[in-house]
């Protein structure tokens, strides 16, 4: 029996019309800004005129991803769908996906099957020009920086010395390493540069973590984008470019207003990369979720190492936000496979291979109820092929750790398979947690590294190169050490070993280069060999994408 693909059943869903979606999520006309039937921005003027009091944010995260798939932004929406089936005001706060790995490995983070947010084309392609907008401020940016330098470089920017990439919204490997301004004088000076994603941009970031477009603006000017021929940070503001970049930024600082298939109100703002950037929703976009509902459920980019960790250690510290609950995902299948079963085998019973992967689901469940002191549920997302022995299993180990599992089967029916995980997570709701960070921001940077690499990697040390070791030292001489750690990472793995699977031990983690994101608001550090350029696979997705006479899409997921 065949199953219909995720765009398929997307496309036969007869969509609400999205004034429809406002009034139900308490949003009222003067803050809605249409595109379209479908999709609107919302003014943060609501946060600022709507007294409502705060409802409950619930986290969504997940094991370290496997190729067999976890499931995790699927379980976010048939997890609020599942809520509101059962009588509770929820919305959803997602990340917007990227194009980059749209085209190339997937067809991107709207959810699958019967949970999913739509228009997913939409929500998949270009949307509402948000990310466009970051790139195209990014490389103002990068555009004026560069002809400072041509114009006579009166701030004496080094040119050896300069942090600030272009970026492009395109998984691209040709582009990580350029030489610009070729070809006589008046093209520039001649220089090394690269682009990053887009996503990877600091202005991400900014953008996802600002409170208003004021806040913006002024996190923007706060940027450092070089070092002068002496050694001090060259900002943005020093070169008068944070009021062109926030109008640039206006529009796309407004949370987008979308549906899921079961007509939920669903936030989507910002933010996929937990890898290699900070990879969470929009805190506008979260806030807005609290405000006008009971329940918020949002999620984090990765496996709960890479997003989790910063969405509880920089977003709720920068932000004040207290999460009520968290969800780890997981399936058998991926458990099986960090256990060591070949993926051809993934739909055959074996309790030795899930027994051996077991332990990446109970170390992150464990980092989630010791180290940050929050009630906790394991969300097995089911597959037709896992047996009644296999979920046993992973129940008993879970229970022992004092932590239940619900059953989601939301993929097959959307929000009633989420009716089971959405009971316990209002139980959960009303437990009351301890949450504390897993590192105090104030600590010397090789602490707080040190931090991260052991309390939650459980890896037995971190070791600094050379070069990331002078980088600490100076970026402690330039003030900024009490900023938080942001860690770009595998996330296939604990470590910054991509093929170490499960809880590996014995290991240390190596940060290669240490950076400021002065605007953002944290320290970024590289690990292993993490690039913030990816590349396409040998087969992209694009060769499967296509679109007919009528502009009707095909291939997308």
């Amino acid at each position: 029996m065949g199953f219909k693909s995720d765009i398929e059943i997307a496309q036969e869903y007869q969509m609400e019309d999205i004034r429809s979606i406002a009034a139900r999520a308490g949003v009222d006309e003067p803050y809605l800004e249409l595109y379209g039937n479908y999709k609107a921005k919302i003014d943060s003027r609501l946060l600022r005129e709507n007294q409502r009091p705060d409802g409950k944010l619930v986290l969504v995260t997940a094991i370290n991803p496997t190729p067999a798939g976890e499931g995790k932004t699927t379980t976010t929406v048939g997890l609020a769908d599942g809520l509101r089936r059962i009588g509770k005001n929820a919305l959803v706060a997602l990340r917007e996906p990227s194009l980059g790995p749209v085209f190339g490995v997937k067809g991107g983070a709207a959810g699958g099957g019967y949970a999913q947010v739509v228009p997913m084309e939409d929500i998949n392609l270009h949307f509402t020009g948000d990310f466009h907008a970051i790139g195209a401020a990014n490389n103002l940016l990068a555009a004026l920086l560069d002809n400072h330098i041509q114009q006579g470089n009166a701030l004496g920017i080094d040119v050896k010395k300069i942090t600030w990439r272009r970026c492009v919204d395109m998984n691209d490997r040709q582009l990580r390493n350029v030489v610009d301004g070729l070809g006589g004088r008046m093209n520039g000076v001649p220089r090394e540069d690269g682009f990053d994603i887009t996503v990877a941009s600091e202005i991400m970031a900014v953008l996802c973590l600002a409170s208003d477009l004021m806040d913006l603006k002024a996190r923007l000017g706060r940027m450092v984008v070089a070092y002068t021929y002496d050694g001090k940070p060259v900002t943005a503001a020093d070169l008068k470019a944070q009021g062109a970049m926030a109008a640039l930024l206006k529009d796309a600082m407004k949370p987008n207003l979308v549906q899921t298939l079961e007509g939920t109100p669903a936030f989507i703002h910002g933010g996929p990369f937990a890898n290699i950037a900070h990879g969470c929703n929009s805190v506008i976009a979260t806030r807005m979720a609290l405000r006008l509902g009971d329940y918020a459920i949002t999620e984090a980019g990765f496996g709960a190492d890479l997003g989790a960790e910063k969405f509880l250690d920089i977003k709720c510290r920068l932000a004040g936000l207290t999460p009520s609950a968290v969800v780890v995902v997981a399936t058998v299948r991926a458990l099986k496979h960090h256990g060591g079963a070949a993926k051809a085998e993934l739909n055959q019973e074996n309790l030795e291979a899930l027994e051996k992967g077991l332990p990446n689901l109970l170390q992150h469940v464990g980092n989630i109820t010791n180290v940050f002191g929050l009630p906790c549920v394991v969300a097995i997302n089911r597959f037709p092929t896992d047996t009644e022995a296999e979920l046993k299993l992973v129940e008993n180990q879970c229970r022992a750790l004092g932590v239940n599992v619900a059953l989601s089967e939301v993929w097959g029916k959307g929000g009633e398979g989420g009716m089971a995980l959405a009971r316990e997570v209002v139980r959960l709701c009303e437990e009351k947690g301890d949450f504390r960070f897993s590192y105090d921001a104030g600590a010397p940077i090789e602490d707080k590294l040190h931090a991260i690499a052991t309390r939650i990697y459980h890896a037995d040390g971190v070791d600094l190169t050379p070069n990331a070791r002078k980088q600490m030292q100076q970026l402690t001489e330039l003030g900024f050490g009490g900023l938080p750690i942001c860690m770009a990472k595998t996330q296939y793995s604990f470590s910054d070993d991509q093929n170490l699977l499960g809880a590996p031990k014995g290991f240390r983690v190596t940060v290669r280069n240490l950076k400021v994101s002065a605007g953002a608001g944290f320290l970024v550090a590289l690990t292993g060999d993490i690039m913030t350029m990816p590349g396409l696979p040998k087969v992209p997705a694009a060769e499967k994408i296509d679109v007919d006479e009528n502009g009707k899409i095909s291939g997308l997921f």
